[in-house]
């Protein structure tokens, strides 16, 4: 018995402590966690600075069609000149060629007139831009689904355990009277065990319970980019959710046409098309403009005086027609070709995919509302079962393992009630995020 204190003590210290860092806690509403996790988060930080990156790389795409304006200026000290013999009608004579200093500046010019490729680029870039947005939607997608399976399970881990104290409760309240029956003469040994076994037994899922609390509670707030010194609660129970649930299954929408999947494969296949008229091309000619101008100065001795300028000028314009490069390009059309085709099998077969998903998810709605319609019921009954054996118990009529029956029963009942509403909201959150439909943008900053 002492053995049996010592443990019943700890439990409930550990109770206690749990309880009191819960009164200290931050409440948050799904509503809130999903804010917070869509504005602190790292992957969708990360996603955002990545739809910068690629905004600054079609800048520099479109930079290649400005003119490009370059400056360069040179000195040079000649050493030794450079000498030259020459026969004369008296001998050979010596003459050194050049000048002590040489400077030269030059301004130079250039302006793509016509670039068909680089202006299929710059549709290309384009899509890419619109790629990296649906990619950061998938993201956003992807992160409330998590936060909203997080936190159901961490609802379902609360209430569960809130149902196993309220048994303890009454199994120690049991043991307790037993006890003093016992000790009294008025009930057997073997009844006063029964009722001590009963508290025993429920102690290590209570235990479990706190545990399941504790890892969920840091998986939520893993996604929330939170401290995980920062305690938390949930605002919510399961029985909230149970008045909307028939609702929201009548006006669910089943199009694909949101599905971050399907769009970003759209968005690939017209990546590819535009490739391919990137290659197309590569086979027309490019223009280009020109400029040139120039100052040269050479002098003697100090580098500092006797400047001489001389200026020159020069426009022009050059043609590069290409003719011949060994197939490269046209191997490159082909397969550009190809993969346009392979694009339209893949669609075909992830759009079969997404539609069966779809529909195991409608059946899970389907199988999971007729769950919570039978568990509400059964605990309606379970409630009325225990409270005709309390009677029963208390006139004599009933025995102990009666009364602990029903009261197992309706642990029972209570426990598949609350896991049948859950199973409900996370078939209805995987839904959304296959079609697509989550509203992130309420959750975002302005």
């Amino acid at each position: 018995m002492n053995k049996k204190a010592l443990i019943v003590a700890t439990v409930l210290m550990a109770v206690t402590t749990f309880l009191g860092k819960a009164q200290g806690a931050l409440n948050l509403s799904l509503d809130e966690c999903i804010r917070i996790a869509l504005n602190e988060n790292p992957t969708v930080k990360i996603d955002s600075m990545e739809l910068e990156r690629v905004d600054y790389s079609k800048r520099e795409t479109l930079g290649q069609l400005l003119p490009e304006v370059s400056f360069a200026a040179q000195y040079s000290r000649t050493l030794m000149k450079q000498t030259m013999y020459m026969d004369t009608g008296e001998g050979v004579a010596a003459i050194k060629m050049g000048r002590d200093n040489t400077y030269s500046t030059a301004l130079s010019a250039s302006i793509p007139i016509y670039v068909p490729q680089l202006w299929k680029s710059l549709k290309l870039s384009d899509t890419q831009i619109l790629q990296n947005l649906e990619t950061a939607r998938a993201s956003k997608l992807a992160l409330v689904n998590q936060v909203k399976n997080a936190y159901y399970a961490l609802l379902l881990a609360y209430d569960s355990y809130k149902v196993l104290m309220a048994n303890y409760e009454t199994s120690k309240m049991n043991a307790d009277v037993f006890t003093k029956k016992f000790e009294l003469g008025v009930a057997s040994e073997y009844d006063m065990l029964r009722a001590n076994v009963a508290v025993t037994n429920l102690e290590p899922s209570i235990i479990d319970a706190e545990n399941s609390i504790n890892k969920l509670k840091l998986q939520l707030k893993l996604l929330m980019a939170m401290d995980a010194n920062v305690d938390i609660t949930p605002a919510e129970t399961l029985d909230n959710y149970k008045q909307t649930i028939y609702g929201s299954a009548m006006a669910i929408d089943t199009s694909l046409v949101n599905n971050t999947n399907l769009k970003q494969l759209d968005l690939q296949t017209d990546m590819l098309r535009q490739s391919l008229e990137v290659q197309k091309a590569s086979w027309l000619p490019t223009v280009a403009a020109s400029a040139n101008l120039s100052y040269s100065s050479m002098s003697n001795g100090n580098p500092l005086t006797n400047f001489k300028w001389m200026g020159s000028s020069s426009v022009g314009l050059s043609v590069s027609i290409p003719i011949f490069q060994g197939g490269r390009r046209l191997y490159k059309q082909k397969q550009a070709e190809i993969q346009v085709r392979e694009m339209k099998w893949q669609r075909e077969n992830l759009e079969r995919s997404l539609n069966i998903q779809v529909q195991n998810e409608l059946d899970n709605i389907t199988k999971s509302l007729k769950q919570v319609d039978a568990n509400t019921k059964g605990v309606q009954q379970a409630e009325k079962a225990h409270e005709i054996m309390q009677n029963s118990f208390k006139i004599g009529s009933g025995t102990f393992l009666q009364l602990r029956d029903t009261e197992d029963a309706l642990m029972a009942a209570r426990l598949s009630y609350y896991q049948s509403i859950y199973n409900y909201l996370v078939a209805e959150s995987d839904l959304e995020y296959v079609l697509g439909n989550a509203p992130i943008y309420k959750y975002t900053r302005n």
